[in-house]
């Protein structure tokens, strides 16, 4: 029998610029959550850095994970670019349909942000926090999230209406996550974005990267507006920290929907 994880990222536990990095994975016995049986530890980058009872004899070692090859991310992978991808399991339809009700009944304001099913038994699921800044469920909602759905994948397990041995990781989206052209704009107007975007030299298109603050989106000509954001990228290395000038403060930049070719959120 495989063991059984819940994988949440911790967004409570850290400053929200790092919330991104740090996991705490949860060895779950199958089919119940008995308190003696949870051992957590925090994970950064496959190391282990600190263990939540401080004993090496309570950090377990996961090394019969599904590996996935690394990809460049697109928006409705089911992972850093969103939307659903059940890989063609038959059961996928159902663990989505359970995921989607424990959303739906959860007192907290989430919503599916990506979910995806892999042939070898697995469930990816990434929650997102609307009401937060930067999308981060606390610790709590995504353990009471993960132990919701997990009861019920072993009552349908039981049922035979999916397979029994599921392994389980939620997680919330990432500072990778990619945002939709218009739709998730004007939720992170605030933030500064990285934003790779197509510019047509000489009749000839290159991709450049910037980082930007949205200023508007004109959904009927269908054009975002962008200003440079006052971040180290964009400043002048040898003006020793010095804000931005006043023709860079000026700078506006018109795209078009389809120009945009990647937009991430920023993290300095």
């Amino acid at each position: 029998m495989r063991n059984h994880f819940l994988n949440a990222f911790i967004a409570d536990l850290c400053n929200p610029k790092n919330c991104f990095g740090a996991s705490i994975s949860i060895p779950i016995a199958p089919y119940s959550f008995p308190e003696k049986t949870r051992k957590c530890f925090i994970l950064y980058n496959n190391h282990y850095l600190y263990a939540l009872n401080k004993t090496a004899d309570d950090v377990e070692v996961i090394d019969d994970w599904e590996e996935e090859e690394e990809v460049e991310p697109r928006l409705g992978d089911g992972g850093d670019g969103g939307g659903i991808v059940l890989g063609g399991v038959q059961w996928g339809e159902k663990a989505l349909s359970i995921a989607s009700q424990v959303v739906k009944q959860s007192e907290e304001d989430l919503q599916l942000f990506a979910f995806r099913t892999s042939p070898r038994g697995y469930i990816y699921v990434r929650l997102d926090k609307l009401s937060n800044e930067y999308g981060c469920p606390t610790l709590d909602e995504l353990e009471e999230f993960s132990r919701e759905f997990k009861k019920r994948l072993d009552d349908a397990g039981a049922a035979k209406v999916v397979p029994e041995d599921l392994a389980l990781e939620v997680s919330s989206p990432g500072a990778e996550r990619l945002l939709r052209v218009p739709e998730d704009l004007q939720r992170f107007k605030e933030m500064p974005m990285t934003v790779s975007y197509e510019e047509e030299t000489n009749s000839r298109k290159a991709v450049k990267s910037a980082v930007f603050l949205l200023e508007s989106v004109d959904a009927e000509s269908e054009i975002c507006i962008w200003k440079l954001a006052d971040v180290r990228e964009n400043r002048d290395p040898e003006s020793k920290g010095r804000p931005l000038t006043r023709k860079q403060k000026d700078l506006r930049i018109k795209l078009p929907f389809t120009f945009h070719t990647k937009i991430n959120l920023y993290l300095d």
